[in-house]
């Protein structure tokens, strides 16, 4: 049974744009997958501590060395490695703030790699097998031939850091424009509908 992970930063609820487009990845992915599992991990119910000198402190420190303090900081951390460590599967929705990705969606990033859990002390990434959906909602148009293309930061970070810790199978659905939406040139609907047929083939892949 296949396992989907997937991973909601946007504060928008109901009206965010990149929590529609994960549904709809959701929705062809259980198609695909009807036995399978979906666990979500929604970073605006999440109490998500940035990273602190506390913290830090911990993970430096060696596991048999831990205190039982260090072992309560860590404790989100390591509970958010096994989330992924345990999924087959990766989506991510997110929305794109000033050309690049949301604070509590790297602050996800950095309790996730882990030296010795994702992260070899070699540099090598230790997460392998596993394929990742970016679904991603953008006020702006940053892919291929956009004269804005050079401000497309957000998915070169999550490619890059996909690939650090050994995530190189990365689709990204990049659902630009979006600010169409707000500015009422468009419906939700209609704007999520753009999308269903490449959604359709990420999930499929």
């Amino acid at each position: 049974m296949r396992t989907l992970l997937v991973v909601e930063t946007s504060p928008r609820g109901e009206q965010s744009l990149s929590r529609g487009l994960t549904e709809q990845f959701v929705t062809e992915w259980k198609k695909n997958n009807p036995e399978g599992r979906v666990v979500t991990r929604d970073l605006m119910t999440t109490e998500l501590p940035f990273v602190n000198a506390p913290w830090l402190k911990a993970y430096f420190t060696p596991p048999d060395h831990h205190t039982a303090e260090m072992k309560d900081i860590l404790s989100l951390s390591d509970e958010l490695v096994a989330e992924l460590l345990a999924a087959d599967d990766l989506a991510i929705g997110t929305p794109v703030y000033n050309y690049n990705v949301p604070a509590v969606l790297k602050a996800y990033i950095d309790h996730i790699v882990r030296k010795g859990k994702t992260l070899g002390f070699a540099g090598e990434g230790l997460v392998h097998g596993k394929k990742c959906t970016v679904l991603m909602a953008s006020g702006g148009v940053y892919t291929e031939g956009s004269p804005i293309q050079d401000r497309n930061l957000a998915t070169s970070y999550l490619r890059l850091i996909l690939k650090v810790i050994g995530i190189d199978d990365v689709t990204v659905v990049a659902g630009g424009n979006a600010k169409a939406v707000d500015l009422g040139e468009t419906t939700r609907e209609a704007f999520l509908q753009r999308f269903a047929r490449e959604i359709a083939m990420a999930a499929n892949r």
